[in-house]
């Protein structure tokens, strides 16, 4: 940041930290022993699609470096409702450090490919013995995490295990604090 900026009170956004992703694991550890949540062995990255060639050749390179690994999991190219794409990926094994692994590589594909600017976030579903799902989001601007609790098959949230999620990983992942960047995945793949 220069002398102008600071004197004009403009800063610089945060850079993501994308390496807290490798933190996710340990945290599922926190989920299971406080709120029985395991992982579904899936996970999604959600960006905003750019138009043209560049775009997807990146994006057919992002496959390709995926299902290159020798345990390639299942990855699909889905489109929501508003417009978003999300990269969907399911681990053969769910091993969730390896679904980590694959986040990550996509999140850096596209940072490295000047499409930093689309990233919206990773999703990273948990599920109890009842079939609940939540989902564990990283905000990629943000460099955080926030939980997404749906009610099941409603547009509704659960503000209270939303909160409970959050104490209990607040020693495992950087936490989003601002709770109104927690926004709803209404329909995410995964959960």
């Amino acid at each position: 940041m220069g002398l102008l900026d600071a004197f004009l009170g403009r800063s610089r956004p945060k850079a993501p930290n994308l390496d807290s992703l490798f933190a996710v694991p340990s945290a599922a550890f926190t989920l299971q022993a406080a709120l029985d949540l395991r992982p579904t062995g899936t996970g999604s990255v959600c960006f905003r699609s750019a138009s043209g060639a560049a775009f997807a050749q990146m994006q057919e390179e992002i496959l390709g470096l995926i299902e290159a690994d020798p345990q390639a999991p299942s990855v699909k190219v889905t489109q929501d409702g508003y417009g978003f794409t999300w990269l969907n990926v399911e681990a053969a094994d769910e091993d969730l450090s390896t679904l980590c692994t694959h986040l990550h590589a996509v999140n850096s594909t596209l940072e490295s490919q000047g499409f930093g600017h689309g990233l919206l976030c990773t999703m990273v579903p948990f599920e109890s013995g009842d079939g609940r799902r939540v989902g564990l989001v990283y905000l990629y601007k943000q460099g955080t995490f926030y939980p997404f609790a749906p009610f099941p098959g409603e547009q509704r949230r659960d503000n209270l295990l939303e909160m409970q999620l959050r104490d209990a990983l607040a020693g495992d992942l950087p936490m989003e604090k601002d709770l109104q960047r927690w926004l709803a995945l209404w329909n995410a793949p995964g959960l």
